[in-house]
């Protein structure tokens, strides 16, 4: 008989550490470092960031702030003209975690909905997921003040406008109202007559009141490189 229970003992015992860790597993283990963020506030001077290096640095400095200053952190900027650059080409390769430790995207593929099935799908970026470095939730439709407007100057797919226009406020380098414009995605997915979160529509103007009054404040979307 207490052989019988020794048994029994036994196999409770590893059932119980089974169920554990299956249990581990189903929650996918330790909370992955913060890789993706939104600035909680902007530079305060409309579009201007001093180019894509200033706006990699302000991308950084929160980081810093946030306690994960080791990665090299880069805006999800693209620009125009000579050397335009794409901004799905300069975030990494993925994957990437908010503040939450919750995932966001696998890659630059699915972020982007390359494929028919991934655009199905789509990415987790929206009002709950889309943090800022302190793991805030930027406001969005039906707040106030709504600043859901992220300066992105890219196409839906991430790439650089090829036209004549100006859709980076001359390359994230001008304040200046009458002298271009910024495209804006939409952090919480609502709004504009579509879900873009790079690609919504564009600001009135490149200054900071202008950014105001379409609905944002100036702020970025940053990406862990590494």
């Amino acid at each position: 008989m207490k052989k019988t229970l020794a048994i029994l003992g036994a196999t409770m015992v590893l059932a119980l550490g089974t169920i554990a860790l299956i249990a581990q597993g189903q929650r996918g283990g330790p909370q992955q470092p913060m890789s993706f963020f939104i600035t909680s506030v902007g530079k305060g001077d409309g579009a201007n960031y001093g180019g894509l290096a200033g706006a990699d640095a302000y991308c950084q400095m929160m980081a810093t702030a946030a306690g994960r200053g080791a990665s090299t952190w880069h805006a999800y900027l693209s620009t125009q003209g000579a050397g335009a650059v794409n901004a799905r080409d300069r975030i990494g390769s993925g994957p990437w975690y908010n503040a939450r430790g919750q995932r966001v995207a696998m890659g630059v593929a699915d972020l982007h909905g390359d494929t028919i099935e991934q655009a199905r799908i789509g990415n987790a970026l929206g009002k709950q997921f889309s943090l800022t470095e302190k793991a805030g939730i930027v406001n969005g439709v039906g707040d106030m003040p709504n600043t859901h407007d992220i300066l992105t100057g890219s196409q839906p797919d991430g790439r650089a406008y090829t036209d004549a226009m100006d859709h980076t406020c001359s390359n994230y380098t001008s304040n200046a109202d009458g002298r271009g414009q910024v495209q804006l995605g939409h952090s919480d997915k609502q709004g504009g007559n579509n879900s873009s979160w790079n690609s919504t529509h564009a600001s009135r103007g490149c200054s900071q009141p202008n950014l105001i009054s379409t609905g944002g404040a100036g702020l970025l979307y940053c990406f862990a490189i590494n």
